[in-house]
């Protein structure tokens, strides 16, 4: 539009120029030449911080959408730590229950066999809060050796779907795409059901565009959307496949 508008402008100029007989034709001319010169070039200036401001308003719509995710995964790592306290509380609580109940006929017992060693729900709880506490802490590289740890050592814990989840995203962060492809493809092909298995989608396409697997990221993208079209991680593969 501001181009449309040179023309017209320099015609004004020059008419009221020549109106006013300040100039012969050859320096009006000349005249002009300058000043439509010096007007592109203004709009040439005009154009590129147009077309910078834009570039600049689809970053931050970018910048949004990934602190929406960061914001919702930091909720959802202080519900597992605070789940992990109240889990350990409870256990301690029903133990000293428990005691309390035993004491009087410890004395008339007959000693039996020791039972099979049992998961203590205790340690249980210590070592999966430890690697939430790494992982919030930054410390990625040492949270997902916890998380891998814990999976292996409690393999019967409901907390195997978060665990999984926990150890892909520090994964992801010290850029092992490989394990943390691993990691997010188990929570979301064993535990479809766990509110972590869109995240896990979510999480798996984005090692695949790491590695350079546009294809497959698309697919997992799709996938997401099909199977999980209400959640929040559906919403930003969305996002992703319209670019």
């Amino acid at each position: 539009m501001l181009r449309r508008l040179l023309p017209v402008l320099l015609a004004g100029l020059f008419a009221s120029h020549a109106q006013a007989g300040l100039f012969d034709d050859e320096e009006a001319r000349m005249r002009i030449n300058q000043m439509r010169t010096e007007l592109s070039a203004r709009l040439d200036k005009l154009e590129a911080g147009a077309r910078a401001q834009l570039e600049l308003a689809n970053q931050i719509e970018q910048l949004k959408a990934e602190i929406a995710r960061l914001r919702g995964e930091n909720e959802v790592l202080s519900n597992d730590l605070a789940n992990a306290n109240k889990r350990q509380k409870d256990f301690y609580v029903d133990l000293d229950n428990r005691l309390r109940k035993v004491e009087p006929q410890a004395a008339a017992d007959t000693p039996q066999p020791a039972p099979a060693a049992a998961v203590d729900p205790a340690a249980e709880s210590r070592d999966y809060e430890a690697a939430l506490t790494l992982l919030r802490g930054g410390k990625f590289k040492d949270a997902a050796a916890g998380f891998i740890g814990f999976t292996k050592n409690y393999p019967n814990s409901s907390f195997q779907p978060n665990a999984h989840f926990w150890a892909a995203s520090a994964l992801y962060q010290v850029k092992d795409n490989a394990g943390a492809a691993e990691h997010y493809a188990k929570v979301a092909n064993q535990w479809p059901d766990d509110t972590r298995a869109p995240d896990a989608l979510l999480g798996l396409a984005s090692t695949q565009q790491a590695r350079g697997d546009a294809a497959a990221a698309t697919r997992t993208l799709e996938k997401l959307v099909a199977k999980y079209p209400a959640s929040s991680a559906a919403t930003i593969a969305k996002q992703r496949l319209k670019k």
